[in-house]
């Protein structure tokens, strides 16, 4: 019988696959159909899935504070924010390309947790975060011809996403996930929406109708087990399984788009995922430390 922590690994790889089939999907319907008005189907398929599910919940019942609905009000731009950057990428760069830049999301926001957050981080974690953006570096290569404006567009996606966390950081426990995540799915279909207003209107049809339903099962899906990944194991356990999301890009890189990187790609992905890993690691002995209390005058790290 698997044990909460396998059964947790499972789920969040298995989300993590979910959502990078979603990506993928994504990006096949980004031949056929306009980008905002991809967006919006999606986002009505996200809305009415995710609306349902919190109705059942009862999220819907809970009253927010003034703060929360304000913090949720923020994260909700800065999702829908980092989901246009995102696309634009997408629609331009190699999934797996893209996808090794956005493993520095763990990075990215433990640095602006210290920063902003005043959350402790040692020199160890920070020397780890410097060794990430250099992996980062790698994947981008601004000095070697390889640096674009869709790469521009990956980091300032990593930026949006970051402010994202650590928004949702200062929520209260209180507040439903299902509801923020409601709430983003909701404002990315508006965004849609207004964007088509621009667009020449393109009817889905036999193949991208059933493509546009499968992204949108596929990103709710990811999301619930990411959900229940870290709800069903230790989250120093499940968190680092995350970055399974990159394997999947190159697979699915390879098999739907013929898309394959180059070593000194792999290489800064592989660097950017150990520097994660550590800095996983890292965090988890500073909670043990903090709650065994730090001896005085050294900085958990």
């Amino acid at each position: 019988m698997l044990s909460d922590n396998a059964r947790g690994a499972i789920l969040m790889m298995t989300g993590m696959a979910a959502f990078t089939l979603s990506d993928s999907v994504m990006k096949l319907l980004g031949q056929t159909l306009p980008m905002f008005q991809t967006l919006a189907w999606r986002g009505l398929g996200v809305t009415v899935i995710l609306g349902l599910i919190a109705w059942r919940a009862g999220a819907f019942h809970v009253r927010l504070a003034r703060r929360d609905r304000w913090l949720v009000a923020g994260r909700t731009l800065a999702d829908t924010g980092s989901v246009w950057f995102f696309l634009q990428a997408l629609y331009h760069m190699p999934i797996a390309n893209l996808t090794a830049i956005l493993q520095a999301l763990p990075l990215t926001v433990t640095l602006g947790a210290a920063l902003f957050l005043r959350e402790p981080v040692g020199w160890k974690r920070l020397a780890a975060i410097g060794m990430g953006f250099l992996g980062v570096l790698m994947v981008v290569r601004p000095q070697a011809g390889a640096f674009d404006i869709h790469a521009l567009y990956a980091l300032v996606c990593v930026a949006f996403v970051t402010l994202r966390e650590l928004l949702t950081r200062r929520v209260s426990r209180e507040v439903p996930s299902l509801l923020i995540a409601w709430a983003n799915g909701t404002a990315v279909m508006l965004f849609g929406l207004a964007g088509a207003m621009g667009e020449s209107f393109v009817a889905p049809d036999l193949v991208t109708g059933p493509l546009l339903l499968a992204t949108s099962v596929a990103i709710v899906a990811g999301y619930l087990m990411a959900v229940m990944a870290v709800r069903t194991g230790e989250l120093g356990f499940v968190t680092p399984f995350r970055y399974s999301g990159l394997v999947w890009a190159l697979v699915l890189g390879f098999l739907l788009f013929a898309e394959w990187p180059d070593p000194v790609t792999l290489l800064g992905a592989g660097l950017i995922v150990a520097t994660g890993l550590f800095t996983f690691y890292r965090e988890r002995v500073t909670r043990r430390r903090l709650h065994r209390g730090t001896p005085s005058g050294r900085v958990p790290g």
